[in-house]
């Protein structure tokens, strides 16, 4: 019995570290939270196609997911952002030069057949129904994640789109516990019915298959003809330093990725970001309900 135990406990150990020592060589991947469910199917395809590659994703807000590089010294291969310009200004010079624009998006507001006045909600009384007290909205942490600050930004174009001057105080006060670190925390609150509603980008309502209010175009940022109007709002989160600021300004919807300067897989993960960039990755992302830009000019030659 004795032997049986100790051959039982070598078994556990022995397949506990089949990863450490399976041979492959790991690409870290620190990615938006909206970029998941894409990103997930990029990984099979290409590890079905590179057996000797496992790429690890690691998803979360993409402020903090730069924040993980310069704040906390994690060593990663690729970043993908939400917002290319949280590159721009938390990595480049310092961690990476390269940033590339690869795919857009838009604001809207998900819910359920359960939540609460689900079937009088449309794109001219949003705001209305999130302000009444007897429903819960969700939204994630401008401090951490773009979907965060892009959300304050929709309401302040609200403010303005129906000439209001209460949308953004009465809803940025409320519901402040439901508050989470990146949008894709609140999809499991409102699938349980925590939440009657929360913001959050149109390709991510899509694929949880949530019923969503597609917003005008005046206060979704996802045309770039309307930039000037967008630019009008702001919303200042914090910087690389305790105490530090950086303005983030109203702008259409653009992802980027990055190569890291230092990544401990360059060769594997230039690889990987060649099949993310190629036609296969850009119809993963597009099949996942976002518009992909054109890659002719946007990949730099040393890719």
């Amino acid at each position: 019995m004795r032997k049986l135990l100790i051959s039982f406990m070598v078994l556990i150990l022995i397949s506990s570290c089949a990863g450490e020592g399976s041979g492959k060589t790991k690409v870290i991947v620190f990615h938006a939270g909206s970029l998941s469910v894409p990103l997930k199917q990029m990984e099979r395809k290409y590890e079905e196609l590179n057996p000797g590659i496992d790429i690890q994703l690691e998803g979360a807000g993409s402020v903090a997911c730069a924040r993980k590089i310069t704040d906390l010294n994690r060593k990663c291969d690729i970043m993908a952002s939400a917002d290319y310009r949280v590159i721009d200004e938390m990595l480049i010079p310092d961690y990476t030069d390269i940033n590339i624009k690869f795919a857009s998006n838009s604001m809207a507001i998900a819910y359920t057949e359960n939540s609460s006045r689900y079937d009088e909600i449309n794109a001219d009384n949003w705001y209305e129904i999130l302000m009444d007290k007897d429903v819960i909205y969700g939204r994630s942490d401008p401090d951490s994640d773009p979907c965060g600050y892009r959300s304050v930004m929709t309401m302040k174009l609200a403010d303005k789109y129906y000439k209001r001057k209460d949308i953004t105080e009465s809803l940025t006060s409320k519901d402040q516990n439901m508050i989470r670190p990146k949008e894709v925390d609140l999809v499991a609150l409102l699938e349980t019915g925590v939440l009657d509603y929360f913001f959050i980008y149109k390709s991510v309502a899509l694929q949880h298959n949530f019923d969503f209010v597609d917003l005008p175009e005046e206060i979704d940022l996802s045309n770039p003809e309307l930039n000037e109007l967008y630019s009008t709002v702001s919303v200042d989160i914090l910087g690389k330093k305790p105490g530090e600021y950086i303005k983030m300004t109203g702008g259409e919807m653009v992802y980027g990725v990055s190569l890291l300067n230092d990544a401990p897989q360059r060769e594997e993960a230039i690889k990987f970001l060649k099949f993310f960039l190629g036609k296969e990755g850009r119809d993963i992302i597009e099949a996942n309900g976002q518009d992909v830009f054109d890659m002719a000019d946007g990949i730099p030659e040393s890719l």
